[in-house]
C-alpha cells in the first residue's frame, strides 16, 4: 500500500460528548499531515453491521493507501482481537466482531490480519483504558500507517479466522431475492443487503415489505407524492422510499425487516 494520508472513521459514539474528536486529535498528534474524514458517527449503537455496510460500499471512492477504522465495539477491553486487513490497496481497522464480514465476502483477495498487541506495545503507547481503544489502540496505528511508518505486516499477523456478519447474505432463488433491511437514513428511506446485480436480470421487479407490493422505480421523482416507490439507490442497493416522506414512518418498518424483490407484475 502507497500511504494517501487519508484515515476515514466510522463509530457508534454519535456527536454528544468528545469521543470522535478525541480520536482525531490522537491521530493529528502522532500525523499532523493527515486527511481525517468522518464517515458516519450515526451508527445505532453497538450494531456492527451497518458499520460493516457503510464502509464495505464507500471506501472506495476514497483515494488508494486510505485508511478506514471502523469502532462499533460492544466487546472493547474484552479478549476480542482487532482485525487489520488489506483490499485493494486500502487499510481497514475494526474489532473482531464480524464488522468487516460484509467486506471480506465481497473481495475474496482481502488480506486479513489479527493485530499483535505485543508488536503494539513495542510501539510506546500509554496502557490502553478498557473502554476507548479508538483513542489508545486505533487512533495511533492508523496513524502510524496512514503516514507511512508502519506496514500491516509490522504489527499484525495474517489470519484465516474471523467473527462471521451477524446478518445474512441475500438469498437468491429463481425470480427471487430476499434480503434484509440494513439502515434506515434520515429521509426515512429503507435501504437493504440487495444488491442491484442480483435483480439486474428481473423484467419488473417489485419489492414486497411490510405486506405491501411496491413498484421498481428509477428515481424518487418518477412517484407521486405520498406514493411508496423501490429503486436501487446511488451505492448500488435496493431501498425502499416514499415520495415526500417516510417509507420507514409509513410502512412501520425498520432495521431488520426482511425484504422481497420478485420478478412479476403487481398482483
Amino acid at each position: 500500500m502507497q500511504p494517501s494520508g487519508v484515515i476515514t472513521i466510522t463509530t457508534d459514539f454519535g456527536h454528544k460528548g468528545p469521543f470522535a474528536a478525541v480520536m482525531k486529535g490522537v491521530i493529528l498528534t502522532r500525523f499532523p499531515e493527515a486527511k481525517v474524514v468522518d464517515l458516519a458517527h450515526d451508527i445505532p449503537a453497538q450494531w456492527p453491521p451497518e458499520a460493516g455496510f457503510w464502509v464495505s460500499r464507500a471506501w472506495h471512492w476514497f483515494p488508494g493507501g486510505s485508511v478506514h477504522l471502523a469502532i462499533v465495539d460492544p466487546g472493547v477491553g474484552t479478549e476480542r482481537d482487532i482485525i487489520v486487513a488489506e483490499v485493494g490497496g486500502h487499510v481497514f481497522m475494526a474489532p473482531d466482531n464480524g464488522l468487516l464480514a460484509q467486506l471480506f465476502d465481497r473481495h475474496d483477495d482481502a488480506r486479513v490480519c489479527k493485530l499483535d498487541m505485543d508488536k503494539v506495545a513495542a510501539l510506546d503507547l500509554p496502557a490502553p483504558s478498557a473502554t476507548f481503544h479508538g483513542r489508545d489502540i486505533f487512533a495511533p496505528v492508523a496513524a502510524d500507517i496512514a503516514a507511512g511508518r508502519l506496514a500491516v505486516s509490522d504489527i499484525a499477523a495474517p489470519t484465516n479466522d474471523w467473527t462471521p456478519g451477524w446478518v445474512e447474505e441475500p438469498e437468491v432463488s429463481g425470480d427471487r431475492v430476499a434480503g434484509v433491511i440494513v439502515t434506515v437514513d434520515t429521509f426515512g428511506n429503507l435501504i437493504s443487503n440487495i444488491d442491484a446485480d442480483l435483480i439486474a436480470s428481473f423484467a419488473q421487479p417489485v419489492a414486497d415489505i411490510a405486506g405491501h407490493q411496491i413498484p421498481m422505480l428509477t428515481t424518487y421523482g418518477r412517484a407521486q407524492p405520498g406514493d411508496y416507490l423501490a429503486l436501487v439507490n446511488s451505492f448500488g442497493v435496493v431501498e425502499v422510499a416514499r415520495a415526500e416522506g417516510s417509507a420507514a414512518d409509513g410502512l412501520g418498518s425498520a432495521r431488520g425487516a426482511p425484504l422481497v424483490i420478485r420478478d412479476g407484475y403487481l398482483a
